[in-house]
This record gives C-alpha cells, sequence and structure tokens, in this order.
C-alpha cells in the first residue's frame, strides 16, 4: 500500500519541468516541502484535460481543443461523486474507510473507482514513500515495524498512477467548483521491495505519461501488469520519527543504521 510520502518540489517548478499548465490553488503553493505527506493532505496531482468540459458541449460532439496536462490541487483520499453530504455541508467521510489507494487489479471493477478508471486517471507526483517493516515478535511482546524510504535514486521524482473525481454537496449549483479528491492505485511489489511489503504504489514510466492521462481513450490495462519505474528506485532504512504525522523535516528521509536482523 502507500500509505505516507514525501514530495518537495515546488508545484510551480513542477509544473514547468513537465510541461503542465498550474492550476494548484495558493494553500498548496505555500505549503513547502513535505517529508510525510497523510491521507486527507492536499496534494498536487497531474491530469489531462481539455480547455471545455464534455458537460459544456453539445451531446455527442467531439472535443475541439487538445487535452493539455494541467497540475491540480486535490484531497488524497478519493470521495466518489455518490458521496452523501454531511452534516457540515461537506462529504460524509465518517462510513467506511478511506480510499487513499486502489488495487490496480479490481479498480475497473470496484463501484468506489470504476468510473473514474474510464477518464479520470492522474499522476502523483512524489519523491518517495514510507512502508513498515514487522519484525519479529520477542518475548511475547507486540512486533515492531521499522520504516523504510523507497525512493528514486537520480533525486528526480516519480510519478505514481491515480484515479481523481469531482463532488459537489447535495443541491449544489452545478457551476460551483467542485472539491477534487484523487487515490494512489497500488500493485504487488517486484524485486526488493517486496521484502519490506507486498504492495506498492503502481509507477508509471515518463514515456508512458500521456498514454495513462489521456481522457479520451479507455484505460490501458497494461499499463496496470508494469513497474515503470522500477529501476530507479533504491531503498534505506530511516528514523521511527516519520511514524508521527505531528514530524516534518528532511531529517525523516535520511538514512539511519539498520536494526540487526532484519535481513
Amino acid at each position: 500500500m502507500c500509505g505516507r510520502f514525501a514530495v518537495t518540489t515546488d508545484p510551480a517548478l513542477l509544473a514547468e519541468k513537465i510541461k503542465a499548465l498550474d492550476e494548484t490553488v495558493e494553500a498548496a503553493k505555500d505549503g513547502g516541502p513535505n517529508f510525510n505527506v497523510a491521507p486527507t493532505t492536499t496534494i498536487s496531482t497531474v491530469v489531462k484535460r481539455h480547455d471545455h468540459a464534455p458537460s459544456l458541449r453539445s451531446p455527442g460532439s467531439e472535443p475541439d481543443d487538445e487535452s493539455t496536462r494541467r497540475l491540480r490541487s486535490m484531497r488524497w483520499g478519493l470521495i466518489p461523486p455518490w458521496a452523501k453530504t454531511g452534516e457540515d455541508g461537506g462529504p460524509d467521510t465518517k462510513k467506511g474507510p478511506l480510499l487513499i489507494n486502489a488495487r490496480s487489479e479490481t479498480l475497473t471493477t470496484s463501484p468506489a473507482f470504476r468510473g473514474s478508471a474510464k477518464s479520470k486517471r492522474c499522476l502523483v507526483p512524489m519523491d518517495g514513500w514510507y512502508e513498515w517493516k514487522p519484525n519479529p515478535a520477542a518475548d511475547g511482546k507486540k512486533a515492531s515495524k521499522t520504516p523504510f524510504y523507497m525512493f528514486a535514486g537520480d533525486g528526480e521524482p516519480l510519478f505514481m498512477a491515480g484515479l481523481w473525481s469531482t463532488w459537489r454537496p447535495k443541491e449544489a449549483d452545478r457551476e460551483a467548483p467542485p472539491l477534487l479528491s484523487c487515490t494512489i492505485i497500488t500493485t504487488d511489489s517486484a524485486a526488493q521491495l517486496a521484502d519490506i511489503h507486498d504492495r506498492m504504489p503502481l509507477t508509471i514510466s515518463a514515456s508512458d505519461w500521456d498514454r495513462w492521462l489521456d481522457p479520451d481513450a479507455p484505460i490501458d490495462e497494461g499499463l496496470l501488469r508494469g513497474h515503470g519505474d522500477l529501476d530507479r528506485i533504491e531503498i534505506r532504512e530511516v528514523s521511527r520519527l516519520v511514524n508521527s504525522v505531528r514530524n516534518n523535516g528532511p531529517e525523516l528521509i535520511e538514512a539511519v543504521a539498520p536494526e540487526a536482523g532484519l535481513f
């Protein structure tokens, strides 16, 4: 799975780097590097969209412009369009799990994800992500877990496959800005990553970005079975400081001496 990650690239610089329109909100721009991104945080994602939404075109008409890459701010934890409105006017997220991850094997059939899988696919940029490896239990005590950081050894961001959705409160004006939310797709871990956790985010290599994001084409299920940037990923053991979401700084991703007996 992917339940915590790090991202340090400024959205404006990232948009320029990947040739995307920067449509992120000011709150996300001002947040600075985040070494401990947790669920429900507002994050930057990459999408491809047309200038005019399908709802504004004539029924059955084709888009009159090319879709373009855009960097958009979204809540991490997908909220399906049919989610109920809570007492505070926002989405009712008290029932059911936070949809921070979607399994690659079932996302085209899952009621929560299949709608987004058709035309609302995104990329989630990150420096790397964290996983916790269980340690053998000792003397009847509860087994502890050791945190590891998976990152791109070349220092460039990784781009993880994701899905996104729009949500509006019940009875809201259709022209009102919707709440955008997303989920990160996971797949079976491969190579050395399988020693840490049985699941990992689905990486998409740069040559496949547009194929994955294309809003006018069906999902390429071949990409769901790949590990696009596996050869770029390295692993290091990191401090238990990352266990608390209150901690946030570069020390979270620094290497620490491995604990005895882990490998």
